[in-house]
């Protein structure tokens, strides 16, 4: 089976550049005086929004992220060469965790938006810095800063208005292509879905949202049945959520009741988001079924009966949702978004091949 170049989720360890030493030499030539210069800054570790990159594939197999360190002054005051930047770039969306504690560390929103992760050490000022009218050849000068490190979690979370959220074959892909232009595998199998997918929806007077598509959600699924819950990192960002279930399952309701307990088990601030409900493949109803079933429906939840088939019901299920998305209510989907993670400590030691140590591992690795 050919793996996924969708990835979503990466541990690094990554560390910046010391600073360099400054120098202790002395000039010997007349009228010029004594005194050697500072060194360089060691490089620090940067993470940038780039718009260009839409998974974490490109750090799957980097797993050590190092700046450069700062060189040593020299004489005739050369100042020494400033470590190297490394600069990660990621997809708009990425958020960052402490990898020992969980901690949150950022979030990038925007295209270009940089994060300094770990400051390059100062460079030492060198024995010129510390000359006085008593002492105009000082024989000392300051050692650079030490390098910072780090063990990272860099998670992608989707941006997206709407998410979509339902068993496998429920039709949330199917109502995605239909809906947009995206083209995510539709297949009369479950879990066709392995990997979340984006479409823009247009609605009428040219206005347009971003709905996002994940792979489905079983009972149990908080316990790692099927696909787990993996995935709903993705539907964090979005204020609303569609609920995509089928016109021919027996209890609706309880469907229902089951995907709301799956996200509370997950994060019961979800909970907070406002919900709609789609009843797809409604094509296998008629009128009189439809009647009988809405007495049924989940109270207090907005709802349309759909078909991809026969295009039933998708206007004003864009319309329904344009609405929504427009009415003023509070979301905190910040508080959702950079929640800390939850660390055990042997997951530490299983994830990283190195631990962090004082020494430098620039010959430890080779790279």
């Amino acid at each position: 089976m050919l793996e996924s170049n969708f990835v979503d989720y990466v541990k690094i360890y990554a560390r910046s550049g010391k600073g360099g030493r400054g120098s202790t030499h002395f000039r010997r030539e007349k009228y010029i005086p004594f005194g050697g210069p500072d060194g360089g800054d060691g490089g620090n570790v940067i993470l940038r929004g780039d718009r260009n990159h839409w998974t974490l594939l490109h750090l799957k197999y980097e797993r050590h992220i190092l700046a450069g360190h700062g060189e040593g002054g020299s004489g005739k005051l050369s100042r020494g060469k400033d470590g190297e930047d490394k600069i990660i770039p990621v997809p708009v969306g990425t958020v960052v965790f402490d990898g020992d504690t969980g901690a949150f560390i950022s979030d990038i929103q925007y295209d270009g938006q940089e994060v300094v992760l770990l400051k390059g050490g100062r460079g030492g000022k060198g024995n010129n810095y510390f000359k006085s009218a008593t002492n105009q050849a000082p024989k000392y000068a300051q050692p650079g800063e030490p390098y910072e490190e780090r063990r990272i979690i860099i998670q992608l979370k989707l941006l997206a208005d709407v998410g979509l959220v339902g068993f496998p074959n429920a039709g949330k892909s199917t109502l995605l292509a239909t809906v947009s232009a995206a083209k995510p595998k539709i297949a009369d199998y479950p879990f066709t879905t392995l990997e979340p997918s984006l479409g823009i929806v247009n609605v009428r007077d040219s206005h347009s949202f971003v709905m996002a598509d994940i792979p489905g959600i079983i009972e149990g699924a908080s316990e790692g049945k099927g696909l787990g819950l993996r995935f709903l990192r993705h539907i964090e960002r979005n204020s609303l959520l569609l609920f995509v279930i089928p016109v021919d399952t027996i209890d609706i309701s309880r469907e229902y009741d089951v995907l709301l307990n799956e996200l509370s088990r997950y994060n019961p601030e979800l909970l907070g988001k406002r919900r709609l409900l789609a009843v797809s493949k409604s094509d296998l109803a008629d009128e009189e079924l439809e009647m009988e079933m809405k007495k049924h429906l989940p109270p207090d939840v907005p709802f349309v009966f759909i078909s991809a088939v026969t295009h039933k019901g998708i206007i004003a299920l864009k319309d329904l949702l344009w609405k929504e998305l427009n009415n003023p209510a509070y979301h905190d989907a910040d508080s959702i978004i950079r929640k800390p993670m939850d660390i055990k400590p042997e997951e530490v030691e299983d994830c990283f091949e190195y631990p962090l140590s004082g020494e430098d591992i620039n010959e430890e690795l080779e790279f």
